[in-house]
């Protein structure tokens, strides 16, 4: 992980990739803060690091006759003192009733940031964790999830012969991880069949592009970002160069299923499209606003050219950020379903000694008119519906109403 703060827009609602990640807990958009000034910091208060404070003992004598209770009376000795210790932290953030301020342990941080790298281990598919049962929503192309044969709308009720459905959903996709090489055996309830049925998977390493791009009919530019990570910006801004120079005559960004990324990367990627003022404001708790503005050099901001962007139920945090700005100044329509909603800022703080991190909620964001989307999402401007069948049969019904759309203007 960088050393920095750590500006992150990502999981937001709970589909990402069970190549490592799911889509929630944060889509994020976050701070990532250093745990050596996370350390300073504490120490200006608490000369005795890892103890109480002083001013805080009475406040936390209950808690630790608490600890003493466990290890003293709970049937099954020994405890596990590391179990515990991750409990409590995740008890004080749950107990906050944000579902953006969390406690992420050693795994769960390791997969949260590496999904930011691009490349992951696991199956190769898109879920969402939202529901009742661990959901595809889409398996990746030539992935082991797609040669296995799983498809969007498939639900996994067990894991190695083990039922899973009394299990919350993420707690079943963290199962479903594991190192390179090793299978799983997931057994699925496919809508409209009967009779569940045993998939075996290989898990392999898959590398995820955050950009790609290509040239349509009636030359019309496509760019598809699937997160915003540590190199999109750079590899927006080659592709975008490509594309410039042969000259399209309009432009679609494909921003489905992206959970987001790193803030600092959702303005670099809004500012390819939008040649001037502010791309989004953080609001603090205090009503203090922070205005990003665009950076000037896009390639692609000349009205003239005219834009569509792609959004979803899965499109969250960074990738509403971008759309918003360019719904927001008229650059772009955005076209498919209404958006996740997260429109909340989180601090990602990794503790000491590898322990994991916390994510705690310090702002909201809103768009460049000074609207926040927080559990409303962006409504677009043209509404087309996908469906899962629509996707088992390699069909795109948004795509190809905004290519009609550019075509015919």
């Amino acid at each position: 992980m960088k050393n920095k703060t750590l500006r992150v827009v990502l999981l937001g609602f709970t589909a990402i990739l069970l190549v490592v990640c799911s889509f929630g807990g944060g889509f994020v958009a976050g701070h990532f803060l250093p745990t050596s000034a996370l350390s300073t910091q504490i120490a200006t208060t608490n000369a005795d690091q890892g103890g109480t404070p002083s001013d805080l003992k009475s406040l936390f004598i209950p808690f630790w006759e608490a600890w003493n209770i466990v290890h003293q009376e709970y049937v099954d000795q020994p405890v596990n003192d590391t179990t515990l210790m991750e409990g409590a932290i995740s008890g004080m953030l749950q107990s906050l009733g944000d579902p953006h301020s969390t406690y992420m342990n050693p795994q769960e941080f390791t997969d949260a940031t590496s999904q930011l790298a691009g490349s992951y281990a696991g199956i190769g598919a898109l879920v969402d964790t939202n529901g009742q049962l661990l959901t595809i929503t889409k398996p990746f192309p030539d992935s082991p999830a797609e040669k296995a044969g799983l498809q969007a709308g498939d639900q996994v009720i067990a894991l190695d012969s083990q039922d899973v459905t009394s299990l919350l959903p993420e707690a079943v996709r963290q199962k479903v991880l594991g190192p390179e090489g090793t299978t799983v055996t997931l057994t699925i309830q496919r809508p409209g069949q009967e009779a569940p049925f045993d998939v075996e998977i290989t898990r392999a390493i898959i590398v995820v592009p955050s950009v790609t791009s290509k040239m349509l009919e009636n030359k019309i530019a496509y760019v598809q970002i699937s997160t915003f990570g540590d190199s999109t910006a750079k590899d927006l801004h080659k592709q975008l160069a490509d594309l410039m120079a042969q000259k399209p005559k309009a432009l679609i960004l494909d921003l489905r299923n992206n959970g987001g990324g790193y803030l600092d990367t959702g303005v670099q990627v809004a500012s390819e499209f939008i040649s001037s003022g502010v791309i989004v404001s953080e609001k603090a708790g205090d009503g203090n606003r922070k205005p990003y503005k665009v950076i000037k050099g896009g390639l692609a901001t000349r009205q003239s050219l005219p834009m569509i962007v792609l959004v979803n139920g899965y499109s969250a945090s960074a990738s509403e950020i971008v759309a918003g700005a360019l719904q927001d100044t008229g650059r772009a329509k955005l076209l498919g379903e209404t958006t996740y909603g997260k429109g909340t800022v989180q601090n990602w703080v990794p503790l000491s000694d590898n322990q994991g991190a916390v994510r705690v909620t310090i702002a909201r964001w809103l768009t460049p008119n000074g609207n926040t989307i927080d559990k409303k999402g962006l409504t677009p401007d043209i509404v087309v519906k996908m469906t899962a069948d629509d996707v088992n049969a390699n069909l795109d019904p948004q795509l190809d109403a905004a290519v009609k759309q550019l075509s015919n203007p």
